[in-house]
């Protein structure tokens, strides 16, 4: 019986150093194998953590209380049940739920508004500001129609090349009446 819990906390305890060490490694290897399982309360951190305080628990009763084996069992489960829905409750839910990416890809970015904060030229480079939810970002941009934009001009994003956006004008209505 005592070896059943030891197993159980030794194997709980690796598997939370492994996971610490390669968790990113490891999760990019199996990286959607336990989406079929739903439910979130099954997450990996919740089921070691769960089978580590049932071997804790279970070596703690088995050595200092004079209870007999089915009982052990029983309130080992309990223990790790309890620790289990606190650890979910204080640590994994929170965690989920304050999630926030500051990341994009060049590929978000045509489409994207954006406002001209160094001029740019008809055949140069100047750059743009373009907010995303997590924040502002600075690109180099360059006209895609080729013509001079005044620095807070809003632009639109119509394409991203090697680093470089190429913008044009949001409100050309303005620039038109100046050529007629």
């Amino acid at each position: 019986m005592e070896s059943l819990f030891w197993g159980c906390l030794v194997g709980g305890s690796l598997f939370a150093v492994v996971s610490l060490v390669l968790g990113d490694l490891i999760g990019s290897w199996i990286d959607g194998i336990f989406d079929v399982i739903a439910v979130d309360f099954f997450k990996p951190i919740i089921s070691a953590s769960a089978i580590t305080t049932f071997g804790g628990a279970g070596i703690l009763l088995f050595r200092y209380t004079n209870l007999g084996a089915p009982i052990i069992y029983a309130l080992a489960i309990i223990i790790a049940l309890f620790l289990s829905i606190l650890i979910y409750f204080l640590y994994v839910k929170p965690m989920e739920n304050s999630e926030n990416s500051t990341g994009y890809s060049a590929a978000e970015l045509p489409g994207k508004l954006g406002e001209v904060t160094v001029p740019i030229p008809s055949q140069g480079f100047g750059e743009i500001m373009v907010k995303f939810v997590a924040g502002n970002t600075l690109h180099i941009a360059a006209s895609w129609d080729h013509r001079e934009i005044a620095a807070g001009t809003l632009v639109v994003v119509v394409d991203e090349k090697e680093g470089i956006v190429q913008v044009s004008e949001l409100y050309e209505e303005e620039h038109n009446k100046e050529m007629v």
